[in-house]
């Protein structure tokens, strides 16, 4: 993957209240344009009243060579980097352009050129490059021009600044950074959002089955279904999370399948809670903390509430055969589990409380055979006694 570029210098924006603020020296279009005045010189001209007039073409023309460098530098392409005074000339070339008497006033054709000049670019090289690569390779680079996008748009948003603090406000418009999201949003993922969710689902397959793979290249892909939301979950719960949950489902259903069929009762609580262990392990490395409970949820109903019964009642391995045995590390991981399930241990419960019942009934009978055959001196049945008892409680 391309190296993400770097820019020197990270614009500060003036600031002021709108009465009294302070205002950049206005020498952007007239330093590069107007007859190659010193910058002091344009600035001190800006601030009078011959300032001279900027069409609306020809600032933009001026605006337009900015954009290409910074579109060129994004692009790995050799190009020098912008210097404070390339980014005043910018930024005042925009102030002078909306503060010019009506009718050059040009703040509604900057809004709307702003938005043009991300369309352009993504449709001339951002899309192209996506769609012609696929799987993984596609992934990384989606996450490359997600980030160049995000740099373009902290920049392009300060060259135009003065539209987001005056011009937008008072027009309730979007601001400037969301407008450029949302291009990306609107031209990008709803275009190619259906082939990231299959990709990112197969890589996820893929570790299921005890394959390595880029769990950070992941993060990176399923955070831009997140922040392409602006502040909701939309994207990222209707576009992904929903595949997931049923692509989840299916996976285990068909383990489910097997495992019960194959492995003993102990052996498939290991591997269900193994499997638990690692849907949870894959929230905390790339999946949203909200599809903790959605995604466990969907492992439990599969491997354990659909096949309960069958689980527990195993002939050799199940429920009875480990109270039988004395299993206590195997009866500790089934509460475990069926602890998580809605009425998951009412079966359990009616076992043990069945086990108990036969168990103390034997020891009755043993108890009641003993003293028939042997008739015992008084103090030995009471002994015996004394062994039901607490045999009964213990199991209780």
């Amino acid at each position: 993957p391309r190296l993400q570029p770097t820019i020197s210098l990270l614009p500060q924006t003036p600031r002021g209240d709108g009465r009294n603020r302070t205002q950049p020296p206005p020498l952007g279009f007239a330093a590069a344009v107007g007859g190659g005045k010193p910058a002091a010189t344009a600035a001190m001209a800006g601030h009078g009243q011959d300032r001279k007039t900027i069409d609306l073409e020809d600032g933009w023309a001026f605006m337009q060579r900015g954009i290409t460098k910074l579109i060129n530098i994004l692009e790995g392409k050799p190009e020098p980097q912008f210097s404070s005074e390339d980014y005043m000339m910018l930024y005042t070339t925009i102030y002078n352009m909306c503060t010019q008497k009506p009718p050059h006033d040009y703040s509604q054709q900057l809004y709307d050129k702003y938005r043009e000049a991300f369309e352009e670019y993504i449709r001339a090289t951002v899309l192209p490059s996506l769609k012609e690569k696929h799987d993984e390779f596609m992934l990384r680079e989606l996450v490359q021009r997600w980030s160049n996008h995000k740099v373009m748009v902290r920049w392009l948003s300060r060259f135009f600044h003065y539209l987001d603090r005056y011009f937008i406000t008072r027009r309730s418009l979007t601001a400037l950074r969301d407008v450029g999201l949302i291009c990306f949003r609107d031209l990008i993922f709803q275009e190619i959002k259906g082939k990231v969710k299959d990709a990112v689902i197969a890589l996820i397959d893929q570790e299921r089955e005890g394959e390595q793979i880029d769990r950070a290249l992941l993060k990176n892909v399923l955070d831009i279904f997140v922040e392409i939301g602006l502040g909701n979950m939309d994207c990222y719960e209707n576009d992904f999370e929903d595949f997931l949950l049923k692509d989840t489902t299916d996976y285990y259903s068909v383990k489910a399948q097997s495992w019960i069929v194959e492995d003993s009762c102990p052996d498939y609580m290991i591997k269900a809670e193994e499997c638990l262990k690692r849907e949870k392990e894959r929230v905390g490395h790339y999946l949203h903390i909200n599809s903790e409970p959605k995604l466990l949820e969907k492992v439990q109903n599969e491997l354990l509430a659909s096949y309960a019964t069958q689980l527990l009642e195993k002939e050799h391995s199940g429920c009875f055969a480990l109270l039988r045995d004395d299993k206590v590390e195997d009866l500790s991981r089934m509460y475990r589990l069926f602890s998580k399930i809605t009425r998951g241990l009412e079966p359990i419960s009616n076992m043990f409380k069945t086990h108990v019942t036969n168990e103390g009934t034997a020891l009755v009978k043993q108890a009641e055979d003993s003293a028939n055959n042997k008739k015992p001196e008084k103090k030995e049945m009471v002994g015996m006694q004394e062994q039901v008892c607490n045999f009964i409680l213990l199991h209780l």
